[in-house]
């Protein structure tokens, strides 16, 4: 008669579930960054800091956070990210472009009229607009050809 496996050490058991843990949480900002660049590669749009490319990979990302998790969850890492739009033009504009995200992932019917509407809203966006319904970027003088 064969003796039964020794279960792992106490210790050991709760490093697999720490890491287990670690793994998860690392898996969906993993899936959130490719669904974004995925797009906004595909977007070609000019200005990847403070243009219409930034706004665009702004308002994605917070759709996607906002349709497969919660608005809130937008809210929170935009107080964090972009200290809540205060601090300088830059940060006022994503936080601007995350809470537009946010409203049109939350209400989204499904994962590619969620990507539509973004789009589209990007489309209709505008230097500095101030509406809480439209997308805004800076001047082109601001824009930075930068991936982030």
């Amino acid at each position: 008669m064969s003796a039964a496996p020794a279960s792992p050490p106490r210790r050991r058991r709760w490093r697999l579930r720490v890491l287990a843990v670690l793994a998860a949480l690392g898996a969906y900002p993993a899936f959130v960054m490719i669904a974004v660049y995925s797009q906004w590669f595909a977007a070609d749009l000019p200005g990847g800091r403070n243009g219409p490319a930034d706004a665009y990979r702004h308002s994605l990302a917070s759709a996607i956070v906002a349709y497969t998790l919660s608005p809130r969850c937008v809210e929170w890492v935009t107080a964090v990210m972009e200290r809540g739009g205060q601090g300088n033009a830059s940060r006022a504009m994503d936080a601007h472009n995350n809470a537009i995200g946010a409203h049109l992932g939350a209400r989204a019917e499904n994962w590619t009229a969620m990507q539509r509407e973004v789009r589209a809203a990007v489309d209709h966006g505008a230097i500095d607009a101030r509406s809480p319904e439209q997308i805004t970027w800076r001047a082109p003088e601001a824009w930075q050809d930068r991936l982030y």
